[in-house]
């Protein structure tokens, strides 16, 4: 499969939700996503606010033709670092997770395992000011297959038949 073709489906499944940024995304990636969510309860006014909640996610997308893995580390540790240097836990924040979408046509053996083990996350003074987690998916494009780390299921499931649906025109 041709890759931007299927980095264009998979932004598809994205942007009903979030704010699309394919012009200029941060380097290394070709795409990126950004959801936030805010809510407030008050007590019959809003000078009496009872609690309020910020929520967020980063999701960067990346694609390579052969997945290896010196370029596997590089996108984790980017896709990581600025995910963390966007988030603000101030006051009322939640969370704010870190997604990565790796876009490939080959993918060694030693980056799959690292995949499945691969795991970031950060809690801000000790949780009461929320915290961070973070998604990995890699699809390989050409075999339809999608490898993902523990947090990363659900993403996989909506992604994951991304490469297995029939493209028009394709015979």
């Amino acid at each position: 499969m041709y890759l931007p073709d299927a980095l264009n489906r998979v932004l598809r499944s994205f942007e009903r939700y979030y704010n699309i940024e394919k012009e200029h995304p941060a380097a290394p990636f070709a795409a990126e996503a950004a959801f936030f969510s805010h809510d407030e309860q008050y007590f019959l006014i809003r000078a009496a606010r009872l609690s309020q909640s910020d929520s967020g996610e980063y999701v960067f997308f990346a694609m390579e033709e052969n997945l290896d893995e010196d370029t596997f580390e590089r996108l984790d540790r980017a896709a990581w670092e600025t995910g963390m240097e966007r988030t603000d836990p101030g006051p009322g924040h939640m969370r704010t997770d870190v997604a990565l979408v790796i876009l490939t046509n080959g993918i060694s053996p030693e980056v799959i395992r690292k995949i499945r083990s691969r795991s970031h996350s950060r809690s801000y003074r000790f949780g009461l000011r929320g915290w961070s987690n973070y998604r990995l998916v890699v699809i390989e494009a050409e075999k339809g297959r999608a490898f993902h780390n523990r947090l990363g299921a659900d993403l996989a499931k909506l992604l994951g038949n991304i490469s297995s649906k029939e493209q028009p025109g394709s015979a």
